[in-house]
């Protein structure tokens, strides 16, 4: 299944905009000119460094880049340890939706804040432990909604493809009316096999 487009990251994707209109917390390291108006809590023209403020993921990874960034960002608290405790103990159990529905793509732009690798490790763990029943949903389930309550927007899709194939798959087993057969090739291996059974038994009496 090829991953959707917002995954590139692509910058026409609805799903990429979504995504990353997510808040991260950050911390200003320089002063800002004329920028005071981000902080409504404040009536200075500029923004001061050291100033607290929740942005956009979109600008928050475009100010934190480079040698001098503009802010330091910290991670969303979904990806903060508590949260990752949780998931680690039993990802299967949770319900990912109210986590994020962009739980995925947002960490994947989350983890480059995280020095230690720990969102990257979560984001894996989570995915690996729950595929499974991802899969066995898609299997046994028959057009019940609620299933996808608990899924992300990757899941999601995963679950859609997986439906579908399992209904392509249940449609071909019952229309179809030829009867599978053994290859040639296994046929005469058989015949050949029993052929030199014989002949050693035959040689041994």
């Amino acid at each position: 299944m090829p991953l959707p487009a917002a995954y590139s990251p692509n910058y026409f994707s609805l799903d990429d905009i979504l995504a990353t209109q997510e808040r991260a917390p950050c911390k200003f390291a320089v002063n800002v000119p004329k920028m005071g108006v981000l902080n409504p809590s404040a009536e200075e023209v500029d923004l001061k460094a050291g100033t607290d403020l929740e942005l956009p993921m979109w600008l928050v990874t475009e100010m934190a880049a480079g040698r001098q960034p503009i802010v330091n960002p910290d991670l969303p608290k979904i990806y903060r340890e508590a949260y990752r405790e949780i998931l680690k103990a039993d990802a299967s159990a949770v319900d990912l939706h109210k986590f994020n529905l962009y739980f995925y793509e947002l960490g994947s732009y989350a983890k480059s804040f995280d020095a230690k690798g720990e969102v990257q490790d979560v984001l894996l763990h989570t995915f690996k432990t729950r595929f499974r029943h991802i899969m066995d949903l898609a299997d046994n389930s028959i057009s019940d909604p609620t299933v996808q309550q608990k899924l992300d927007f990757l899941e999601r899709r995963i679950f859609e493809d997986g439906h579908k194939a399992k209904g392509k798959l249940n449609d071909w087993l019952w229309v179809t009316s030829s009867t599978m057969e053994a290859a040639n090739m296994v046929v005469n291996h058989k015949k050949r096999k029993r052929v030199d059974l014989d002949e050693s038994g035959n040689f041994n009496k």
